[in-house]
C-alpha cells in the first residue's frame, strides 16, 4: 500500500518547493514573418534562459504566425525561432517585467543542405491544449529504433493490454493515422501498428473527448497518430536503421523521400520490418464440486514463437491548383506475411497433484494481412482567415488469411499413447469500406468560429472458415458470415473566445444500418439480423484564464460517445486457439452507449491536473464461459461500467542539467451486470506513474531515463497483477543529419503480464505471460536534401471511425 500512495503522490512531492514560491507572472507574445510578410504556421519558438541558454519551454506560431509563453516570471530571457526552409533567428537578451509584446520576428529563407543546419533546442515530450494532450515521440530517446505500438505503449496514461487492446485512462479508445481510422483491433491492430516505425511519427494526439468533427466512436476517445511530411522544396528525405537484440534478433528500418518542385509535391515512406519474438504463457485451471471441494487441475505450458515480414509503402501527391486549391492522392499499401509455431504441453492432475494424463500439441498459424487504401482529397480556401472547404474520398480493401493447424497426441501418466487427433483450418476474410466526407469552416466578424460537415461510409465484410478432422468436415466450427453497414453522419460545431473565457460546442448525428447473415451447412440453418439506430452526441468545452497572464486555467468538457462492435465480434464463428480454448463472437451485441465528464486545472503552463468520470451502458468487454473444462472467450455487453480517474502531467528542471516529465494517474473501475454465474460486480482502482528523466551532459550528448509502473488492476472478470519496466537510452548526435542512439528496453526484465479470471462456474484461473521485453536497440538516422520554404498540409480525410472495427 505505501508503494502506491508513494508512486501516486510523486508528483506532488517533487513539486511542491516550486510551488511554494510566490511570484509575479506575465505573458510574453509576439508574431513570426517570413521575409514576404507573410504569417508563417508552425514555426517553433524556444524560450531560453538568459545565462545558460537552457530550454525553458516552446510554442508553435498559429495560422497568424502568432505565438505567447503565459506565466513566465520576471527575469531575463532570449528566444530561438526555427522552421523547416528558414534560416534561424535569434533574439538577444531581454527582461522581462511586464506583459510584454515583442517586435515582429523575420524568417528568411534558405537553400542550404539539411546537413548543415543545426537545431539545438527540442520539442517537450508533452504538450497540453483545449481538446487535447500532444506527445512528441522524438522528445523520448527510448523510442528509436522501436515502432508505432512501443511508442504508444510509452505515451502518458496509454496502457497496451498482451492481447493487444489500447486504454487511456482506463478506457478503450480508437485509434486513427493522420486523422484515418486503422479499421483494426485485437491481432490485426498490433501487427499493423509493427509495421509502423517510430522515426515516421510526428505527434500523438491523445484525446479523451474529441470535438464534434470526429466521429463518435471509442469510449474512451480516440489516439491520432500524426506522421512526417516533409514540407520543403526540392528532393530530401531520410533514413533510419535500427537493430534489436534481446534473446532474439530483428530489425525496423524506415526510408521518407519527398519531392517538390513548382505545383507538384510528391512524397513517400517506405519501411521493413522483421518481426522475431516470442511468448512464454503458463495457464493453471482448478475444478471444483459444488461443495467446493478441488477435483482436478490443468495446467498448460505454451511456447509461441512468431516471425513476421513488415512491408510498409505509402506514396502521395499534392498539384496546388492555385494559392487557394489543392488537390491530393495518397495511396497505402500493407504486406504481413507470418508464421506461428506453438508446441504446447497440458498436464492433468488429480486433486491430489498425482498426474492423470498428459497432451501434447504442435499447434501451427501461417497468417498474411493485406490492406490497400486510396485516398482522393481537395481543399479549397475562399480567402486568407476566412471560409474553407474540404472533401475526401476513400476506398480500403483488407484481406486476411489465417491457415492453423492444432496437432494433439495424448497420454496415460506412465507415457503410454491414448489417441491423437489433427485440426486443420481456414479462415480467409475480406473487408471493403468507402466514405465520402465533406467540412466546411466559417469564422464569422463577431468571433465565432463555426465548422459543419456530412459523411457516408459503407462497409462489407466475407468471412470464411472451413475445418477439418483429418479429412472430414468439421460442420460445428465450419462456418460463412456476411455483414453489411452503413453509418451516415453530420455535424455541426461553434467556438468562441469571450474575454478570459473560451467556448466550443457541437452536436454530431449518426444513423446506423446494419445487416449480418450467417449461412448454414450440412448441421447448421440460416441466421441473419438487422439494426436501425440513430443516435445524437454533444460535445462541450469551457476554459477560463483566471488571470491575465494565464497562470492559472480552468476546464472542464462533455461528450457522449458510442463503441460499435468490431464486426468480426459479430461473426459467430467458433475458432480454437487449442484443443482447450475457443474464441466465439457473438451476433446479439450491441452498442454501448458512453457519457464523459473531465474537469481539469493548469498552472504555469507546466502542472495539470485532471478528474474525469465517465459511465457506459452495455459496456462490450471480453467474458470468459466454461462448458465441461472448456474455455470460451466471447465478447459480451457488461452491464454498466463506471471509471473515475484523477490524473497529473508536470514538466519541470529542478537544476540546470537535468529536466523531467511526470504522469500518473489514479483509476477506478466498477463493472455490473447479470452473468452466466450470477451478478457480475467488480471494483478496483489502478495507480500508475510514467517519468522521464532527462540529462543535459553536453552539446552532442542526451541521456535519459524512462518507465512506467502500475498497480494491481480489476475489470471485469479480470484481476491483473503491478507490473513495470525501466528503460534507458543514449543520443551522440555524430553530425546535424546524422545522430546514433543505444537504447536499452526493460533493463531489469519486469514487464511480466500475470493475472486471474474470476466469476468462472466451480473453477479458478490464473496464468503468466512473458515475452522478448528486455531489449537493446541501436539506432542510426540520417536526413539528407535541401530545405527551402514549405507547403500546405492536407489533414482531413474520410475514412474516420469504421476501420477500428476490423477485427481477426
Amino acid at each position: 500500500m505505501k508503494l502506491r500512495i508513494a508512486a501516486f503522490f510523486a508528483a506532488w512531492i517533487s513539486i511542491a518547493p516550486i510551488l511554494a514560491k510566490a511570484q509575479s507572472m506575465y505573458l510574453l507574445s509576439g508574431k513570426v514573418l517570413s521575409s514576404e510578410q507573410k504569417a508563417l504556421d508552425g514555426a517553433t519558438v524556444y524560450l531560453l534562459k538568459a545565462q545558460d541558454s537552457t530550454l525553458i519551454k516552446s510554442a508553435l506560431t498559429d495560422a497568424s504566425g502568432n505565438f505567447a509563453f503565459a506565466g513566465q516570471a520576471a527575469g531575463s530571457y532570449r528566444l530561438s525561432v526555427t522552421m523547416l526552409g528558414y534560416n534561424t533567428a535569434k533574439i538577444a537578451l531581454f527582461h522581462l517585467s511586464a506583459d510584454m509584446k515583442l517586435p515582429d520576428i523575420i524568417l528568411s529563407a534558405t537553400n542550404k543542405q539539411l546537413q548543415e543546419v543545426t537545431v539545438t533546442a527540442a520539442r517537450p515530450f508533452v504538450e497540453q491544449k483545449i481538446d487535447r494532450t500532444v506527445v512528441n515521440p522524438e522528445a523520448l530517446i527510448s523510442n528509436a529504433g522501436s515502432t508505432a505500438l512501443d511508442v504508444l505503449e510509452k505515451a502518458p496514461g496509454v496502457i497496451v493490454d498482451q492481447n493487444g487492446g489500447i486504454t487511456l485512462k482506463g478506457k478503450g479508445v480508437v485509434i486513427f493515422i493522420d486523422d484515418k481510422p486503422t479499421y483494426l483491433s485485437g491481432a490485426d491492430l498490433q501487427n499493423y501498428l509493427r509495421s509502423l516505425n517510430s522515426a515516421g511519427i510526428d505527434q500523438l494526439e491523445l484525446m479523451t473527448n474529441p470535438p464534434a468533427k470526429y466521429d463518435a466512436a471509442g469510449n474512451g476517445g480516440v489516439i491520432n497518430i500524426r506522421t512526417k511530411r516533409n514540407k520543403a522544396k526540392g528532393f530530401n528525405g531520410g533514413l533510419n536503421l535500427a537493430y534489436i537484440q534481446g534473446k532474439l534478433a530483428k530489425t525496423n528500418n524506415s526510408l521518407n523521400l519527398n519531392y517538390r518542385s513548382g505545383k507538384l509535391n510528391l512524397f513517400g515512406n517506405f519501411s521493413y520490418n522483421y518481426g522475431n519474438a516470442f511468448t512464454d504463457l503458463t495457464i493453471n485451471r482448478h475444478f471444483f464440486d459444488a461443495q467446493g471441494n478441488l477435483l482436478s487441475n490443468f495446467m498448460q505450458a505454451s511456447y509461441i514463437r512468431n516471425r513476421s515480414n513488415n512491408y510498409l509503402a505509402k506514396i502521395g501527391a499534392d498539384y496546388y491548383l492555385s494559392d487557394k486549391s489543392t488537390l491530393g492522392v495518397n495511396f497505402t499499401g500493407l504486406y504481413n506475411p507470418a508464421n506461428r509455431i506453438t508446441p504446447v504441453t497440458s498436464n492433468f492432475t488429480n486433486a491430489t497433484g498425482v498426474l492423470d494424463s498428459t497432451v501434447l500439441a504442435d499447434n501451427g498459424q501461417h497468417y498474411l494481412l493485406r490492406n490497400g487504401s486510396a485516398n482522393i482529397n481537395y481543399r479549397h480556401q475562399f480567402k486568407k482567415d476566412g471560409p474553407q472547404l474540404s472533401a475526401d474520398l476513400d476506398y480500403l480493401n483488407y484481406y486476411t488469411n489465417d491457415q492453423q493447424s492444432f496437432d494433439n497426441r495424448s497420454f496415460f501418466a506412465d507415457g503410454t499413447p491414448k489417441g491423437s487427433d489433427l485440426l486443420t483450418g481456414s479462415l480467409p476474410a475480406h473487408i471493403d469500406i468507402y466514405s465520402a466526407k465533406a467540412d466546411y469552416e466559417h469564422p464569422l466578424s463577431s468571433g465565432i468560429k463555426l465548422s459543419a460537415g456530412l459523411k457516408s461510409s459503407y462497409t462489407k465484410t466475407d468471412n470464411v472458415a472451413d475445418y477439418f478432422y483429418t479429412t472430414s468436415p468439421d460442420y460445428g466450427k465450419t462456418n460463412h458470415f456476411l455483414y453489411k453497414e452503413n453509418i451516415n453522419d453530420a455535424y455541426l460545431n461553434a467556438s468562441r473566445d469571450i474575454k478570459r473565457f473560451s467556448f466550443q460546442a457541437g452536436l454530431r448525428l449518426e444513423n446506423t444500418v446494419s445487416n449480418g447473415h450467417q449461412l448454414g451447412n450440412a448441421q447448421k440453418a440460416d441466421s441473419s439480423f438487422r439494426r436501425n439506430y440513430t443516435s445524437l452526441f454533444p460535445t462541450f468545452y469551457m476554459q477560463y484564464k483566471a488571470d491575465t497572464a494565464g497562470l492559472n486555467v480552468f476546464s472542464i468538457d462533455y461528450g457522449r460517445r458510442i463503441d460499435r462492435p468490431y464486426y468480426q465480434d459479430l461473426n459467430p464463428f467458433l475458432n480454437p486457439l487449442d484443443k482447450f480454448t475457443y474464441y466465439t463472437g457473438n451476433p446479439f451485441l450491441r452498442p454501448s452507449f458512453t457519457n464523459n465528464i473531465e474537469v481539469s486545472h493548469t498552472y504555469h503552463d507546466r502542472y495539470t491536473t485532471t478528474f474525469s468520470y465517465s459511465n457506459t451502458k452495455d459496456d462490450v468487454n471480453e467474458t470468459i464461459e466454461i462448458v465441461n473444462g472448456i474455455y470460451y472467450s466471447r465478447p459480451g455487453n457488461i452491464g454498466k461500467s463506471t471509471v473515475m480517474t484523477l490524473s497529473f502531467d508536470a514538466s519541470f528542471d529542478p537544476t540546470k542539467w537535468l529536466s523531467i516529465q511526470l504522469h500518473t494517474h489514479a483509476t477506478q473501475i466498477h463493472s455490473v451486470s447479470d452473468f452466466y454465474t450470477g451478478t457480475l460486480d467488480t471494483k478496483g482502482t489502478l495507480y500508475f506513474v510514467r517519468p522521464v528523466f532527462s540529462f543535459k551532459t553536453g552539446k552532442d550528448w542526451t541521456l535519459q531515463l524512462d518507465g512506467g509502473y502500475q498497480t494491481k488492476v480489476t475489470n471485469a472478470q479480470f484481476v491483473v497483477q503491478a507490473r513495470g519496466r525501466v528503460n534507458g537510452a543514449v543520443s551522440k548526435k555524430l553530425s546535424p543529419a546524422t545522430s546514433l542512439k543505444l537504447v536499452l528496453n526493460d533493463i531489469f526484465y519486469t514487464n511480466i503480464t500475470h493475472g486471474e479470471i474470476n466469476n468462472l462456474a466451480n473453477t479458478t484461473a490464473n496464468w503468466v505471460n512473458r515475452s522478448d521485453s528486455r531489449t537493446a536497440v541501436l539506432s542510426l538516422s540520417y536526413r539528407f536534401g535541401k530545405s527551402i520554404a514549405g507547403q500546405r498540409k492536407h489533414e482531413a480525410n474520410g475514412a474516420e471511425s469504421e476501420q477500428n472495427r476490423v477485427k481477426k
